[in-house]
């Protein structure tokens, strides 16, 4: 299968020295390799001329409304139609023309392949509503800063399904991750494709300057590993680098409030000799894991609520402002007392953990 065109954003390429591997550079043009592209912020415009890849959407447009022929021809030309976008997408990723970014994101895959993977567990299995989803630009970057929780990710995956999915412009987010992400096989290349990255000061700044919408936990491995009698108390949320990354990219901070997560494996242990062993932060164990073996490792279908909170802006600061730790303390702790607030709102408003 041929590799993907990389744009980059701009000329420099120290960065790339220091990083996990990303996506491939660019090659001789007729190689087979596909085109990384810029993010929005630093993307010359576009050639009115220059043919958009292929989509099953665009296909549909393209082909207009089925005249006649009642619900049955209706319905067999829209699978035909479906057909042939789905056979148009595999044989973009077969010749590779497909664009990526310096950081990896492949737009395409995620909204075909990622979304619809992830939407019915977000739809039908947690049942996710979404709540201040407004207060997310429309354009331009944005910090969402959310609490994190539920022993296994997930909680990132719906947040970012509920800002594309929810979101009047459809925008993306780009999760930070801990570099345990960037080590384990398959999670890796998945987590570059759906557009994360390594959760440090640079390239969540890169990404917001081009005016993406990046999502960071700062209660890390401590808050998404913490025991079910500490559920919904939020832990130390670092040193507030996120504080000073949005500074100086000078964007909105979102406070964001997920509740449900907690219950959806309830950590009653945690085999700490295993983890050790295993080179893991935890090994969790839950009422059904390891007990009941692989199913065990299904998670509790508990009813979610995703609120992002008013964002709090931070371009009227000076430049020098990211270095004074007094506002950084007083800002982080700001964000930090919204989100925990919101979360006992939240939880007193709810009726039961699974409805």
């Amino acid at each position: 299968m041929a590799d993907a065109k990389v744009i980059p954003f701009d000329d420099d390429r120290s960065r790339a020295r220091r990083r996990p591997a990303r996506a491939e550079e660019p090659s001789e043009a007729g190689t087979g390799t596909a085109a990384v592209r810029a993010l929005p912020g630093a993307r010359e415009v576009p050639d009115e001329a220059a043919v958009a890849p292929e989509t099953p959407e665009a296909a549909e447009a393209a082909a207009g409304p089925v005249s006649g022929g009642g619900g049955v021809a209706s319905g067999r030309a829209d699978w035909e139609r479906r057909l042939a976008g789905g056979l148009a997408f595999l044989r973009r990723r077969v010749t590779g023309e497909y664009e990526v970014d310096e950081f990896g994101y492949d737009a395409e895959l995620t909204d075909q392949v990622l979304m619809s993977l992830l939407r019915p567990l977000y739809e039908k299995y947690f049942r996710v509503e979404v709540k201040g989803v407004e207060n997310i630009p429309e354009k331009g970057g944005a910090l969402i800063v959310a609490n994190h929780s539920g022993t296994l990710p997930l909680d990132g995956l719906m947040m970012q399904v509920a800002v594309h999915d929810r979101h009047p412009a459809g925008r993306h987010l780009r999760l930070l991750a801990a570099d345990l992400v960037f080590v384990l096989p398959v999670v890796n290349e998945l987590a570059r494709k759906a557009g994360h990255t390594l959760a440090c000061a640079e390239d969540a700044e890169r990404l917001l300057r081009a005016g993406e919408v990046v999502g960071v936990m700062p209660e890390g491995f401590k808050g998404i590993g913490k025991p079910f009698s500490e559920r919904y108390k939020l832990q130390r949320f670092g040193r507030g680098g996120f504080v000073s990354t949005a500074l100086r990219a000078g964007v909105p901070i979102v406070p964001c409030s997920i509740v449900g997560a907690e219950e959806i494996y309830p950590m009653i242990g945690n085999a700490k000799t295993l983890a050790r062993l295993l080179g893991l932060p935890y090994v969790p164990l839950t009422p059904t894991f390891p007990w009941l073996g692989p199913l065990g490792m299904l998670p509790l279908p508990t009813k979610w609520t995703i609120q992002f909170g008013e964002p709090i802006p931070t371009d009227s600061y000076p430049p020098e402002a990211a270095e004074d730790p007094m506002l950084m303390f007083n800002l982080t702790d700001q964000v930090r007392e919204q989100i925990q607030h919101t979360l006992y709102k939240l939880l007193v408003q709810r009726r039961s953990v699974f409805f």
